[in-house]
Formats: C-alpha cells, structure tokens, sequence
C-alpha cells in the first residue's frame, strides 16, 4: 500500500513538469515558425497550457478542485467574451478571424483554452504576492492582466482577431486598446474572486505538490515572450512592458522574500 501511494506521488508531481517542459519548448519554436505551422504551435501551446492548469490543480488540490477549475474558467471565459463580441464591453469592439476554429456563442473554442492556461498560474502566484485574500485576488487579477499585455499584440500581429478601435493604446503598443486592458482587470478580478471560494470549498489541504510547472509556464509565457517579441517579431512595445511588469512582479517577491 505505501508503494502505490509513493508511485502515485511520484507521478503527480512528473505530470505538470512533462507538460510545462513540453510547453516551454513548443513556444520556442513560435518565432521559428510561420503560416500554417505558427497556427499549429499556437494551438499546440494553448492546448498544453490548459492541460497543465487543470492536471496541476487536480493533482496538487484533488480532483473537484481540477475539475471546478476546467468548468469555472471556461464559463467566465465564454461568458465575458461572448458578451464582449456582441456589446464591446468591457474590452471594446473586436472580431475573431476564422483561423481560430470551432466556436461556442462567437467564441473560439481555443480562447477559454487560453484563458485555462492564464488564469491557474495566476492565481497560484498571487499566493506569494499577497497574505490577505483582497490582495491576493488583486494580485492574480494585475498578473492575468499583465499576461494579456504581451500575448494580445502576437495574437493581433498573428491575425487571430482585429480591433475596430485600437488607439489609445499603451504606450508602444498601437494595437491593442486601452480597454482591453481594462477588461481584462475586471473579468481577472471576478474570475479570481471565484477561484478563491472555488478552491477553499473544493481543495485539498496542504497541496500535495508545488507550483513550480505552472509557475515556470507563466514566466516562460511573459518574459520569454518579451524575448521573441523583441529579437524575432519585431514588438518592441510589448517587449518592454512584458520585461517591465515581469521585473515588478520579481521586485515585489524578492522583497517580501527578504521580510
């Protein structure tokens, strides 16, 4: 009986490093790669993001946790991005392009994918961010934000939607409106919100295994996609704001860290 549960272990905690590895090194061949085979990478990278957000939750919390985590984000994902579509609220007016597939009310199927993939990490490094609940939910909902900030101008760039009214931007990035931005704060801080009450109904105390895969997805994602942005998809705006809000979030934890 020790044995099965040791082998057991042991597997949970090889699972989310296989993926996160897998998906750090699919997301290097991103810049590499073009057309139909960048699509296929995107696909690829999003579909091993949410693999991992929901086996890592599962693993670490239990399975309820795993399985309210896959069923909660996709429903906060079609819900903000449906209405979204339909109204321009809260991001502003966009369309998707056909590239992105199947739909569920106007939205890809591949958009709750991603926002699996975001919105896990997030809220687990929002654990070392902050103590109190309000900012910890602040905090995961700043870094699910911040995320988008890089992603959104390769997505743009990649035509995977368009924005009908993209000024006024960040600075440097002329893509990508203001709004989006503060979509993204708002529907990070109900999604965050639900996460918290999801995983103190539903999780396993202690957690049986660490954050170390999703944490290096989401750094991987934010500063190594500032890295492609810069030397390879010529995004120097959104480079720098990835690099900027990376660095901030690495001040803030070194100095809790040293108190």
């Amino acid at each position: 009986m020790t044995t099965t549960v040791h082998r057991a272990s042991t597997a949970g905690r090889v699972v989310p490093v296989v993926l996160a590895a897998a998906l750090v090194l699919t997301a290097i061949a991103y810049p590499l790669t073009d057309g139909a085979a960048r699509d296929a990478v995107s696909w690829t990278v999003v579909l091993l993001g949410a693999t991992l957000s929901v086996a890592h939750a599962a693993i670490s919390r239990g399975p309820r946790t795993g399985a309210g985590v896959l069923g909660l984000v996709a429903a906060v994902a079609v819900a903000f991005e449906s209405v979204g579509l339909a109204t321009g609220y809260p991001y502003g007016s966009y369309t998707y392009s056909d590239a992105l597939g199947p739909t569920l009310l106007g939205v890809p199927f591949l958009v709750p994918l991603a926002w699996l993939m975001m919105a896990w990490p997030s809220w687990l490094l929002a654990g070392y961010l902050a103590d109190r609940r309000p900012a910890r939910i602040a905090w995961a909902a700043a870094v699910f934000a911040a995320w988008d900030v890089v992603l959104d101008p390769q997505m743009v760039q990649a035509g995977y939607w368009t924005w009908a009214h993209p000024a006024p931007g960040l600075p440097g990035i002329d893509s990508v409106p203001l709004t989006n931005l503060a979509g993204w704060l708002l529907a990070g801080t109900v999604l965050m919100t639900l996460l918290e009450l999801l995983v103190r109904r539903t999780g396993e105390e202690p957690p049986r295994i660490g954050p170390a895969a999703p944490l290096l997805a989401l750094a991987w994602m934010t500063l190594g996609g500032a890295l492609a942005h810069a030397g390879w998809l010529d995004l120097p705006g959104s480079a720098a704001w990835g690099a900027a809000l990376g660095a901030a979030v690495l001040v803030t934890l070194a100095a809790r860290h040293r108190r």
